[in-house]
């Protein structure tokens, strides 16, 4: 189980939907407005803010909710935002990588700290473990969007890395400098995709035992649950039967 989005399936699954919903959009929001701070407050003109608009609609976020977190920017009277990224081991020297947006560095910096230490992990310097991941980016498309085939040969056409295709759907990958014009070529032929974003992608994954992967899960969703915390992400896979007892 590599990357993130699985073990946050679970997370989610374990938690309380509606104050998860509630904070997923808030986090969409703190993401919209630094992008609208740093650009244009317009989607079309600001590629970064265009892929927070496309995040925040793939959650089903309400469209009054986007347009008021891009006017908060726009108007100036929005909270400032660092943007920190942690990386650090969990329990079984797994590699993770902790993306966030914060007010305040000391505060978010002592939690994420925390959550580490007590998981029985530690943070690192900044490169300690990225180089073993690959910033990429990802656009997906539902499979009724375009034949395997088709996918393809227009992610080819437009400079994209590999494309993934199955029942669920289209993934392609694109390098970190191609990924917006990918991403334009893509959405002009088949339409706006499903999700748009950057991502770690870890270029190896590691097995653990349950008993670890329960700790490393845990720590993983103690982090998620962190309003600062915008996104986590590892190198591990646990098995079959650990997922299945956690509703994976």
């Amino acid at each position: 189980m590599a990357g993130h989005s699985q073990f946050k399936n679970i997370m989610h699954k374990k938690g309380k939907q509606d104050a998860i919903r509630s904070k997923v959009f808030s986090k969409l929001a703190r993401e919209i407005t630094v992008a609208a701070k740093m650009g244009m407050p317009d989607p079309n003109m600001n590629p970064r803010l265009r892929l927070a608009v496309l995040a925040a609609r793939a959650e089903n976020m309400p469209k009054d909710n986007i347009e008021r977190a891009i006017k908060k920017a726009a108007g100036g009277d929005s909270e400032n935002y660092d943007e920190i990224r942690y990386e650090g081991y969990a329990p079984g020297g797994i590699a993770l990588i902790v993306e966030a947006l914060t007010d305040n560095r000391n505060r978010t910096a002592s939690e994420v700290r925390s959550y580490f230490t007590k998981a029985g992990g530690a943070l690192a310097e900044t490169g300690a473990v990225s180089f073993m991941f690959d910033h990429v980016g990802e656009i997906e498309f539902d499979a009724k969007a375009a034949s395997e085939d088709a996918m393809m040969e227009a992610a080819i056409e437009a400079g994209a890395d590999d494309v993934a295709s199955s029942a669920e759907g289209h993934v392609v990958t694109t390098s970190l400098e191609g990924f917006a014009e990918v991403a334009k070529a893509l959405e002009a032929k088949f339409g706006e995709p499903k999700k748009s974003k950057l991502v770690w992608r870890p270029q190896n994954t590691v097995a653990v035992d349950d008993e670890t992967g329960e700790k490393i899960l845990k720590l993983v969703g103690n982090l998620e649950e962190n309003d600062d915390v915008q996104n986590v992400y590892a190198n591990f896979e646990i098995s079959d039967a650990l997922m299945a007892k956690l509703g994976g």
